[in-house]
Formats: C-alpha cells, sequence, structure tokens
C-alpha cells in the first residue's frame, strides 16, 4: 500500500509538472512571454529613460547616411526637421518589465540603437495619427510594417519584455505575411501606396458586440490596465478621466 501511495504522489507530480510545462508553452509567442501590461513602478520618461540628442547622428549612420523616415518612407533635408523615435516606446518597455529593471538597464534601453530610428513630429508625437508612446495593437506605420514588426520583438526578445494578447495579434498578423524583414527604402518624391493593417479594438476585444469594451473583457484580452494610448479606451468607460480603465 504503501509504495502504491508513493507511486501516486509521483504520477499526480509528473502530471502538475506536464500541465505547468503546456501553460508556459501556451503563455510564449516567438520567444516572448504573452502577458498583460503592467505598470509596477512610478514612470518618469525624461528621468528614467534619457538618451542623448547627437543619437541622431549615429541613426543616420546606420542607414547609410540618408535623413529617412521608415515609418512614412519619407526623407529629410536634415535631421532638423525629425525627431528621436523609440521603436518600442519608452512607456510601453516600462509596462512590459522594465518597471522593475535597473536604472542602468534603463538608460541602455533608452539609448540602443535596435530600438532607435527617425520619424517627424507628426508621426512620433502624441496626436491623432501619432505613434506616441502606443503599441502595435494601436498604431502601425504606413509603410515597412514587416521591418517594424520584426524590430519590436527583436527589441522586446534582447530586455526580455512581455507582449500583451492584442499587440501580438497585432504583430502576427504582419509578420505572419512577411518576405522580408528588411527596412525598405523607397525612392524620393515617389507615392508610396501599401496595404495598412486596419486594428478594429471592437473587433478584437467586444465579446458581446454591443459597441463598447468592458473590463471583463479588457481582463479575458489580457489588456488590462488600459491606458488612454490604448486603441480599445475610447470604447471604455473612465470613470475619474485620469487615463487608465480596469486598474
Amino acid at each position: 500500500m504503501k509504495v502504491y501511495f508513493q507511486y501516486l504522489l509521483l504520477a499526480l507530480s509528473c502530471a502538475s509538472f506536464s500541465s505547468h510545462s503546456e501553460n508556459v508553452a501556451e503563455d510564449l509567442w516567438r520567444g516572448l512571454v504573452v502577458a498583460p501590461e503592467n505598470r509596477c513602478s512610478d514612470y518618469n520618461k525624461k528621468r528614467q529613460y534619457p538618451y542623448r540628442a547627437s543619437l541622431e547622428t549615429d541613426i543616420i549612420g546606420e542607414m547609410d547616411g540618408k535623413i529617412y523616415g521608415p515609418y512614412s518612407g519619407s526623407y529629410f533635408s536634415s535631421a532638423k526637421n525629425t525627431d528621436i523615435e523609440h521603436i518600442v516606446a519608452a512607456a510601453e518597455g516600462h509596462d512590459s518589465g522594465l518597471c522593475d529593471a535597473s536604472t542602468q538597464t534603463r538608460k541602455d534601453f533608452a539609448s540602443d540603437l535596435l530600438n532607435l530610428t527617425l520619424a517627424s513630429p507628426k508621426v512620433n508625437r502624441c496626436s491623432k495619427q501619432g505613434k506616441c508612446d502606443k503599441d502595435a495593437a494601436s498604431w502601425l506605420p504606413e509603410v515597412n510594417q514587416c521591418w517594424y514588426a520584426n524590430r519590436v520583438v527583436m527589441i522586446k526578445r534582447k530586455y526580455s519584455l512581455t507582449v500583451d494578447d492584442a499587440e501580438k495579434q497585432a504583430l502576427e498578423s504582419i509578420l505572419s505575411n512577411c518576405s522580408s524583414v528588411e527596412m525598405v527604402f523607397y525612392p524620393p518624391n515617389t507615392a508610396v501606396s501599401v496595404k495598412v493593417v486596419q486594428l478594429d479594438p471592437l473587433a478584437l476585444y467586444d465579446e458581446n458586440e454591443n459597441g463598447k469594451i468592458s473590463c471583463a473583457e479588457a481582463r479575458l484580452h489580457g489588456i488590462a490596465p488600459v491606458l488612454r494610448a490604448h486603441a480599445a479606451y475610447k470604447f471604455m468607460n473612465d470613470a475619474n478621466d485620469d487615463g487608465v480603465v480596469c486598474n
């Protein structure tokens, strides 16, 4: 009888381990842990994620001397007409794992050329069309989407950052159709025509199809808490208007 119970205990332990392994596998996508965003500490971009303006010269060097905005396929006569753009925004990185990182790791992230490119202020900054601190679930570039999606994955792998379910779906919808992930330098003064992936938050998260997104639905899809920059935010009720829903 004692041997039987020992065998039973071993079998249960193995089953538990197997189940745990399966859950871990299910929570991984392209080497990234899939988990909701989590602001585990206060965020201050200027203080926590500093970088030098002279990095613009290094970014141009990475593009063979071209002053080029890969998000729009635009060329600029001067770097003064561009912003330094973090491909994975500092706020997105913070909420995806850097909130618990060291001061040096945050500084490295902010100045890492892998995570930097150029963009016009209209594209880079917070506006209706601007990227601001949005992730791929809320914003995608007009062109070079394959390059952008692949670069996001590379950066997140390098800094062991998570990806939420909506971002994963958006990135996968692009990467699964890519024949190349190289940056495309479109000819100057050429009208660029590409198919842009349109993301519909209601189609992604509105389970009961009532034209709104509830906290229950947000948590079901792993996007809670939902920040103002997220595409789902405008379909939710922010009772105290603090820019965060379901926190």
